[in-house]
């Protein structure tokens, strides 16, 4: 079995950052700025996951007492960009970025190397070539093929564990996949993850159908709702890209009336509350935890020393500019460690 762990270096000391961390990346003159200032462009904030890491960034930028102002695009580059454009211009210390456009950062990477403003990117990695543009672009966040294939994991044992998952017994498993957007990279990679790792688990696959759900709980469960119209008997599993959309199939199930033991078995990433009480209320069979708190923990340690121009504590990256953070599987019987406050 393929095992995807990102191998962890120690960065003892941030002086890859652009040759020592900068004082003040706005260029206010020699000394410290009276503030420490992050900005935050994030592609949109009713995302369930976003939304989860943001409050865990913020918590993390209050105890090392840096200001923060974040700018939510809704889904636009344009705006992102006029979003950004204005952080800068506001005097921003550091720029921290989800993009809407992983494969369109040019305009916001111009703009802060004007500036001499350092850039974290997160949650949605920009794309090689971008980031090695300049010294002083980071990404944090995760690999999207580990979800997939730990989600093609969890997934291959229930269905080792359960023979009725086979309910017409053809030796094959009919199953349905919701995917986030179109030509997103981590789409793709978990589409791809999951599925070959159920093969290479031996699981005989056959696809019904799919739907692009853009990641939204409401999407899904209307496309859901058509497939279900399509299929009502017969799909045997659904895995989802992530929880909002496994949770989106569970709802179109539910409004349909089916009883639990008709429903198919679903699978999320992301490990999002709502997706964790599903699974232990056995909705969800399981997900895979995208580690939010530390997440937002290394972002706040990299924007912090370099706001502070000095050492932050040992961090984990790859590549000088990569930080990615290890998915974790989640089942029924350890779901109750991940509800519990992990910030403990």
């Amino acid at each position: 079995m393929k095992q995807i762990m990102k191998k962890k270096y120690i960065l003892g000391a941030l002086a890859c950052l652009g040759g020592v961390c900068l004082l003040s990346c706005n260029r206010r003159g020699l000394g410290e700025p009276e503030q420490k200032y992050v900005g935050v462009a994030c592609y949109n904030e009713s995302d369930a996951f976003v939304g989860e890491l943001l409050t865990c960034f913020k918590e993390e930028c209050e105890e090392r007492k840096l200001a923060l102002t974040i700018r939510d695009a809704a889904g636009s580059q344009r705006t992102q960009n006029d979003q950004v454009r204005e952080l800068l211009e506001e005097g921003c210390n550091v720029l921290c970025v989800n993009l809407v456009d992983r494969t369109d950062p040019s305009e916001i990477i111009d703009m802060a190397r004007e500036k001499g403003v350092q850039v974290i990117f997160f949650n949605r990695e920009p794309v090689m070539e971008d980031l090695t543009q300049w010294d002083n672009l980071y990404y944090v966040g995760a690999d999207a093929e580990q979800s997939g294939v730990m989600q093609g994991e969890l997934a291959a044992q229930v269905v080792s564990e359960k023979d009725a998952m086979d309910r017409n017994q053809d030796g094959k498993i009919q199953y349905v996949i919701l995917e986030g957007e179109m030509d997103h990279q981590d789409a793709i990679i978990r589409t791809e993850s999951v599925t070959n790792t159920l093969e290479e688990c031996g699981v005989v696959l056959e696809r019904l159908s799919y739907g692009i759900a853009n990641w939204s709980r409401v999407q899904a469960q209307n496309r859901m709702t058509q497939i279900i119209e399509q299929y009502p008997t017969e799909i045997e599993l659904v895995l989802s890209n992530n929880d909002a959309m496994a949770l989106g199939a569970v709802d179109a199930y539910k409004e349909k009336q089916y009883l639990k033991e008709e429903m198919p078995i679903f699978f999320g990433i992301d490990g999002i509350r709502p997706g964790l009480n599903a699974v232990k209320s056995a909705e969800l069979a399981g997900t895979v935890y995208n580690n939010k708190e530390k997440q937002a923990e290394v972002m706040a340690e990299l924007a912090y020393a370099i706001v502070k121009g000095k050492q932050s504590e040992e961090i984990g990256i790859e590549s000088n500019q990569y930080i990615y953070i290890p998915y974790e599987k989640v089942t029924l019987e350890n779901v109750s460690d991940f509800l519990a406050d992990k910030n403990e």
